[in-house]
């Protein structure tokens, strides 16, 4: 169809409800009144033919062609924002609400410690972060990006490694008094295990211990099963069982007093991604916490050795 200019505004319109998730609110953030919000958003549904949003008494949520629409319009909105900021003679700024979803391990060890910095160096920006288990909808629950570990999942997502850090098997000095220390990987059948569940299966994840071309896969006995890390790692220096963490996770805890069971196999690692709904256009806010979280885990994986120690 012929372009109309006015879909401009009703796009401007769609996004603050979806970034607000409310029409009150979406009315606050853009000066217009809840009706007015109301009748763009009813004027950009007919002028494109498709239902845009479900509203209920306590939510506002996408439809699927909603959500369609906007996962391919909202990149090119926040290009031309960025084209306009740089036409008017500056660098694309970092401002607005950044909304990031992450895993309990980057919130404790990449963001929380270091996030001050970022949010005094973009005073115009907002963070609005989400910790959950799984990695779920970005658009349609309103996120700018994801960050999390693991390999991706199949999907529509755009994702960007980040980092790669070392799987470590460790064991607290206690337990290994108590049961001995195993000399190699296969010994690790008759020891106790902390597993941790992944979250995308349900089920423990696998011990692989890699040294070189070398790949074992062992399976100890699962003393316990855990799907929080923090609890996991605490299980372990309690001396519960032996357990696999990641190294920039032991770096960045203090007063850890742990033995690393096999430095000699230490080959396999476990990737860090950024996740993004499109590739097109990225918003400055976006890629300046990228670049964040990227100097974050390299200063979390710097930590001195007096705040951990984990002995070979």
């Amino acid at each position: 169809m012929p372009f109309d200019g006015r879909i401009l505004n009703g796009i401007g319109v769609l996004a603050a409800v979806v970034e607000t998730r409310s029409f009150a609110r979406a009315s606050r953030s853009i000066g217009l009144t809840p009706s007015g919000v109301s009748r763009a958003i009813g004027r950009l549904e007919e002028r494109l033919g498709v239902h845009l949003l479900q509203r209920t008494a306590r939510s506002v949520t996408l439809t699927d062609e909603g959500r369609r629409f906007y996962e391919s319009v909202s990149p090119l909105m926040e290009g031309i924002e960025d084209a306009a900021t740089e036409a008017a003679g500056s660098r694309a700024q970092a401002k607005g609400t950044l909304r990031v979803a992450v895993d309990s391990l980057v919130a404790r060890v990449v963001i929380g410690p270091h996030i001050g910095p970022f949010l005094r160096a973009h005073p115009a920006l907002d963070l609005d972060l989400v910790v959950r288990d799984h990695l779920g909808d970005l658009t349609g629950d309103g996120f700018d990006c994801a960050v999390r570990f693991g390999d991706p999942e199949p999907s529509s997502l755009v994702a960007k490694k980040l980092i790669d850090t070392r799987v470590v098997t460790c064991a607290s000095r206690g337990y290994l008094e108590e049961h001995g220390r195993p000399r190699h990987p296969r010994d690790l059948a008759g020891h106790d295990a902390i597993q941790f569940r992944d979250p995308a299966t349900g089920r423990p994840f696998e011990w692989i211990l890699v040294r070189g071309k070398r790949v074992l896969k062992v399976t100890p006995r699962a003393r316990m099963i855990a799907n929080d890390v923090t609890t996991a790692l605490a299980a372990c220096v309690a001396g519960v069982g032996i357990v696999q963490k990641l190294e920039i996770e032991l770096q960045a805890t203090p007063g850890l007093d742990l033995v690393d069971l096999f430095p000699e196999w230490s080959d396999e690692r476990y990737p860090l991604y950024a996740y993004f709904p499109s590739r097109k256009h990225r918003a400055a806010k976006v890629r300046a916490f990228v670049d964040f979280v990227v100097a974050a885990c390299a200063q979390a994986a710097s930590v001195t050795s007096g705040h951990h120690h984990v002995d070979p």
